[in-house]
This record gives structure tokens, sequence and C-alpha cells, in this order.
């Protein structure tokens, strides 16, 4: 089982590795909106990484990574047309940041460095650690977001807390660009001074 567990946090590809910055930043200003780009990408991970893990001794290694995009590409496909029957209004939130899952490092990067050289099962494994840790770190990065940008949390107001004639406003800024870099800067900076106290223990 470390195969899962590493994604969440020894090897978070958004927190740890730093990868899949751009829909990181581009959809975490809402959790229902991080959620669903989340499973999306969950999804893609796991059946790609294994799709690829069963067919990779087929394929060409002067071709692999071509033939990597085409088997992402489909699922990538698969998920936006249930989206787009099922679930229209996230579909429309989420814009073009669906269709990008076939470019995104993370996936790609797993099924080169790992599903590739892997069985199957751990191959699935390790698609939906990462894919688990990808979806935690777009949560944790548009739980701050929302609840300091829109003053909600799950698209509900938070009235207690902000209030039209209170000192206490929304900052608009958290749910731009520069306050998702401000809060994965944060979070980041906190994960290395962890590491570092653990070492200095060790």
């Amino acid at each position: 089982m470390k195969e899962f567990f590493k994604g969440l946090f020894k090897e978070n590809p958004v927190l740890v590795l730093l990868l899949g910055l751009c829909p990181s930043l581009a959809v975490s200003n809402s959790i229902i909106n991080a959620i669903g780009m989340g499973c999306a990408a969950t999804f893609v991970l796991v059946c790609s990484n294994a799709m690829v893990s069963a067919t990779g001794r087929w394929i060409p290694s002067k071709i692999r990574i071509p033939c990597y995009i085409v088997i992402i590409a489909t699922f990538v496909t698969m998920v936006q047309m249930v989206m787009s029957a099922y679930l229209p209004k996230l579909n429309e939130a989420l814009g073009i940041f669906i269709p990008l899952i076939v470019v995104n490092c993370i996936i790609l990067g797993r099924a080169e460095a790992f599903a590739s050289r892997n069985g199957v099962l751990s191959s699935i494994l390790d698609g939906l650690g990462m894919g688990m840790g990808f979806t935690l770190a777009l949560v944790t990065i548009a739980f701050f977001r929302e609840i300091l940008g829109n003053g909600s949390f799950l698209d509900i107001k938070i009235t207690n807390f902000y209030s039209v004639d209170g000192a206490i406003h929304p900052a608009a800024v958290m749910v731009m660009a520069p306050g998702a870099f401000i809060v994965i800067a944060l979070l980041i900076g906190y994960l290395n001074l962890r590491k570092q106290r653990a070492t200095k223990r060790a």
C-alpha cells in the first residue's frame, strides 16, 4: 500500500513535486470545482496507468509518448462526455481545464515513470494515490481561497463571519491568481518547515 499512500503526503504531486500547478491555480477558487477536477484527474490517472501498464510491453519505445497521450485522451474524452451530460454546470465552470488533463504532467509523468515499468495493480494504486493527493491539495487550497475570497463554504455564504456592515470583508484577491500563489506558497512553506523539524529530531 506504500504506492497508494506516497501520493497523499510524501510525494504529493502539487505541494511536494510541484506538478499540475496550472489547474491548481485556475480551478481552486471553489471547493466544488476542486473536487470535480480532482475526481476527473483521479479517474484518468487510474485508468491510464492501468492501460499503460497492461499494454506497455507491446508499445515500441520510439512512439511510447504519443501512444500514452492517445490512451490518456481516450479517458479524458469519456470524462468530459459524462460531465457534459450529467454535470453541465461543473463542466462549464472547469471549462478548458478538463480537456487539458490530456497534457497534465502528473498523468503523463506517472505513465512514463511508473506505470510503464510496474504491474497493473501497483500502477492502479499509484494512480489512485496520486489522484487522491492531487484532490487533497486542490481542496485544501480551495478551502482557504473560497472562505477568504468569497466568504462562502461549498458555495454557501458564511453570514456569521462576514457581514455587509461588519469590519471584515472577503478579500477578492484570494479568488484571483495572486491569491492561489499565496496559498500554495504558504502550504509548501508549512510542509517544508515540518520536514526540517522532523529531520532535526531524527
